[in-house]
């Protein structure tokens, strides 16, 4: 007799994953998924098979809320190769172009700085940006590369951690929308050379940092009532966002999704994604200011309305 399924169940929380290496990002998440039994559950942006490091991973209502952690800064630690291009930009991909790799340190670190502060990024072919509907690995899989316009970004600071040419190891701290396997190849280039990955981690993201990460091993080893405890409440996904509490009313119409009127305490920018709280400290969801009007308008809610309404 072929055992049944464990029953689903409706988990809500984040969890913050070590993703581990070779997985996709999807994978990952339906193996976490798995082991929680849970009804819902998506990530907050993909990681490459190549990539380990902080995933988190949204179950129920907090899938709600996962599109405000792509917005967030992110680091990573990666080692490169120099002297080696390769078709993927990384390890996974065949070597297409060689090139000079005994670089100095001086220059190495010089390179490093010139791709530091606000600079315009060209993504790669792979990656899982969508060109009408497809992702464009599936165009570079096939021979095809798709014209792709240059990306505003930030790289807050590179910090060489290890050099041994041809390997060289940095941390990087990043703003959103940044590929670190093309600042790999950028860097090459201000070196007049070629570079791919060979390692790379994400080691933070939204204030999240891998030292709070678990990993599917760990979790599996774990009672559910144990691997529940470890879940992180919704509003963590957006705790850089600025709080707010509501009195009871004004949390009911919200929930109800109408306008309620509100006086902040301080300076509020206008139409900026505010986590509510109601009388009791329950959260709401996320509300904007509209200071023009003079109160708050819901955004995204939590499905924690009482009965009685």
């Amino acid at each position: 007799m072929t055992p049944a399924k464990p029953s689903k169940r409706p988990v809500c929380g984040v969890l913050l994953l070590d993703k581990p290496l070779h997985l996709s990002s999807n994978t990952a998440l339906q193996q976490a998924r798995r082991l929680y039994r849970a009804e819902k559950a998506g990530h907050t942006g993909v990681l490459d098979p190549l990539a380990t490091g902080v995933l988190p991973v949204c179950f129920g209502e907090a899938t709600k809320f996962a599109q405000y952690l792509l917005d967030a800064d992110k680091a990573y630690t990666a080692t490169l190769k120099l002297g080696e291009a390769s078709t993927t930009g990384d390890a996974e991909g065949d070597i297409i172009a060689t090139g000079r790799s005994d670089i100095s340190l001086s220059e190495f670190q010089a390179a490093c700085t010139a791709l530091t502060g606000n600079i315009r990024q060209v993504p790669p072919m792979f990656s899982a940006l969508k060109h009408n509907g497809k992702p464009l690995y599936e165009y570079a899989r096939q021979g095809i590369t798709i014209e792709r316009k240059p990306r505003d970004i930030t790289i807050r600071q590179i910090t060489v951690q290890d050099f041994a040419p041809p390997h060289a190891t940095i941390a990087v701290q990043c703003s959103k929308g940044t590929y670190i396997r093309t600042l790999a190849e950028d860097i090459a280039k201000q070196l007049g050379t070629y570079a791919h990955l060979t390692a790379l981690r994400r080691t933070a993201t939204a204030g999240f940092d891998i030292a709070q990460t678990h990993t599917l091993d760990a979790l599996a080893a774990l009672s559910e009532a144990e691997r529940d405890a470890l879940l992180l409440p919704c509003d963590a996904l957006m705790h850089y966002l600025p709080r707010i509490n509501v009195d009871n009313e004004a949390a009911r119409k919200l929930r109800f999704g109408q306008t309620a009127p509100y006086t902040p305490s301080g300076s509020l920018k206008s139409n900026t994604p505010l986590r509510a709280y109601d009388e009791n400290g329950v959260f709401i969801g996320l509300a904007a200011y509209f200071s023009h009007y003079g109160s708050l308008k819901a955004i995204r809610l939590m499905n924690t309305a009482p009965a009685a309404e």
